[in-house]
């Protein structure tokens, strides 16, 4: 299944930061489904800003357009007011995507959990993310960081428990 780009994708203003706040507002919200979107469609969850610069999602070549750094900057700041993105350096080039927040994959998890009749079962962080049985689950293959975050917003919720075990992580669902 292809990637759909909505209509702004061939638009070329959309490449230009608008002065107007109200069509700035409206346009930052645009690149931020954009973003997620694509992020969500090819399962990213790292991002580097030099590099985004020249990704299809911010760069389209059949136009000739492209968003400036500052202008992704100016995205990827707004994506973190919203709490879909956090920053792995000071320098903020590169960052972590969270198309899902933790507590949404979380809610999906415990979801699938209790749908396969597996609570109060404990699981391995592999089982979970890699296991047979959850392949063709939305969250099947997340990365560990984003797994392990999810886990912790179950167990703040009483909805889990994760352990440490000799070989790594696990968790215990209710």
């Amino acid at each position: 299944m292809s990637f759909e780009w909505p209509w702004q994708y061939s638009f070329p203003p959309f490449y230009t930061l608008q002065p107007n706040v109200d069509t700035r507002q409206k346009q930052l919200a645009a690149w931020c489904s954009l973003a997620l979107s694509y992020c969500r469609h090819h399962k990213l969850y790292t991002l580097d800003v030099m590099e985004a610069q020249e990704s299809p999602v911010f760069n389209n070549k059949k136009i000739e357009r492209k968003l400036s750094i500052e202008a992704i900057q100016v995205v990827f700041e707004e994506l973190r007011k919203k709490g879909n993105l956090e920053w792995l350096d000071k320098n903020k080039s590169r960052c972590l995507v969270m198309w899902r927040r933790p507590e949404e994959w979380g809610k999906l998890i415990h979801q699938w959990v209790s749908k396969i009749g597996m609570a109060n079962s404990v699981f391995t962080l592999y089982e979970l993310s890699n296991g047979d049985d959850s392949e063709g689950e939305e969250f099947h293959g997340l990365e560990d960081w984003m797994l392990l975050r999810s886990l912790q917003a179950l167990q703040a919720d009483g909805k889990a428990e994760i352990i440490v075990m000799d070989d790594g992580k696990g968790v215990k669902f209710f």
